[in-house]
């Protein structure tokens, strides 16, 4: 027998344990261990020690997953990504093909934004590298600071939607939906929201000049050579990302499959470099361990806390009443989205996905909806977690590596025309379902 939590019901329960997690964050403890104590604590006073077994075998199902293997694959490509020249060697190749075109330079940030996250999808270092690259470069040349910054910041953040992003593999893997399928289908999405960005920056900049001076003219000899050397410089990353997309949409190789392919890419990418060493596989590895450590630990605790609320019939509970609601489908997939939000300034995006899917994507798929065209919605929803205040971790990222006297409030205030427009793209996709469902529609 338990210890006599059962005797407060389902409702009370659900308010106890819901207010429970947000009182523990508060004490600045991992969420991965505020979920693991409050599953604990609820299965032994709900039913009693007798069913903490019940609840490991979710644990075990979870780590045991196959889709998983994708993930530090794609972190370990990401990691060898940012410790060698090929990303900081497609940023100097965009920068002369970007030529004199007003808001070059932030333009060419943003597609090198863009390939980088259809080599890795992994957020906080492309963030970090273009930072490091591209921010200090564009506040040389005269650029609008809050311009500058909000573009490295919504850039860096596009692997977060464009294929392969791990937030998509990790819905995959809670909704039991095609990785493959969600790839294809945020493609498009992604790009329309890279397309808006550039078409405001290339907007504000013919606008106003001022905001982004142009580069200075050289000799046409020096121009084409240039030109022959930005060339080299795209065929290398232009190569690893058909070897991991490509494989892919060709229906050659799995997701974990490509991941691993893409893994060889930069491994013999940087070999051809002659950058290839111990040291740079050790801090790789390093990085991957630390980051997907975290992504499992999270995955664990939400996946416990999940398993003791759905025996508690919290499942049930929770879409009784969301299909109780007197109000049409979409009415109740947007509160489901203002929900992701407000969850989305305080969390990370895995505790957000551990925690929600499990409940959200049954009741999406008996609303009649896709669980891919939701999937889609909820990485576009993520997005806007990681620029929105008060914890956008892009923001964070970026602060990191900025220069002295940029503070927390200028990134904020840089970033709320991108967070705008990927609620644009939210909208768009929420009252217009082709937009993302058209590829996988006969």
């Amino acid at each position: 027998m338990g210890l006599g939590l059962q005797a407060m019901g389902i409702e009370w329960g659900t308010y106890v344990l819901v207010g429970s997690i947000f009182l523990l964050l508060l004490t600045g403890l991992p969420l991965a261990f505020v979920t693991g104590l409050v599953a604990l604590i609820f299965t032994v006073g709900w039913f009693g020690p007798n069913a903490v077994p019940l609840v490991i075998s979710r644990v075990y199902g979870f780590i045991t997953e196959y889709s998983l293997v994708a993930v530090p694959m794609f972190v370990f490509m990401a990691s060898l990504l940012d410790r060698s020249g090929i990303a900081k060697d497609l940023f100097n190749g965009m920068r002369v093909l970007a030529g004199r075109m007003p808001g070059g330079v932030a333009l060419q940030t943003l597609f090198v934004g863009f390939f980088l996250a259809t080599m890795s999808g992994i957020i906080g270092g492309e963030i970090v590298l273009l930072g490091i690259l591209a921010l200090p470069q564009m506040l040389r040349l005269g650029y609008d600071r809050n311009l500058s910054i909000g573009i490295v910041c919504a850039s860096g953040s596009l692997g977060t939607m464009i294929p392969p992003s791990i937030v998509l593999i990790i819905y995959g893997l809670m909704a039991s939906v095609s990785i493959a399928d969600l790839f294809t289908a945020a493609f498009t999405p992604g790009t329309i929201l890279a397309l808006m960005y550039a078409s405001y920056v290339l907007g504000r900049c013919l606008l106003n000049p001022e905001l982004a001076p142009r580069m200075p003219v050289v000799s046409p000899e020096e121009r084409k050579h240039q030109r022959i050397e930005a060339i080299k410089s795209v065929v290398m990353p232009a190569a690893i990302a058909f070897m991991v997309l490509g494989t892919i949409y060709a229906g050659v190789a799995s997701v974990t499959e490509a991941a691993s392919m893409g893994v060889l890419g930069v491994l013999l990418a940087t070999a051809i470099r002659r950058e290839l060493s111990p040291k740079l596989i050790h801090e790789a590895c390093m990085q991957t361990i630390t980051t997907c450590g975290m992504i499992i630990w999270i995955g664990i605790g939400a996946a416990t806390l999940v398993g003791v609320y759905n025996l508690m019939g919290g499942n049930r509970f929770v879409s009784a009443t969301i299909l109780g609601i007197d109000a049409p489908p979409v009415v109740i997939i947007m509160t489901m989205q203002l929900i992701l939000i407000m969850l989305g300034m305080f969390l990370d995006w895995i505790g957000i996905a551990m925690l929600t899917l499990p409940i959200f994507v049954p009741i999406v798929a008996q609303l009649g909806y896709s669980p891919i065209w939701f999937g889609v919605l909820f990485c576009v929803n993520m997005q806007v977690s990681f620029l929105s205040p008060p914890f956008g971790p892009a923001a964070f990222y970026l602060k990191g590596v900025a220069p002295p006297g940029i503070s927390l409030k200028h990134i904020f205030q840089s970033l709320l025309p991108f967070i705008l427009m990927q609620l644009i793209v939210l909208a768009l996709i929420l009252f217009v379902p082709d937009v993302v469902m058209w590829p996988l529609n006969p």
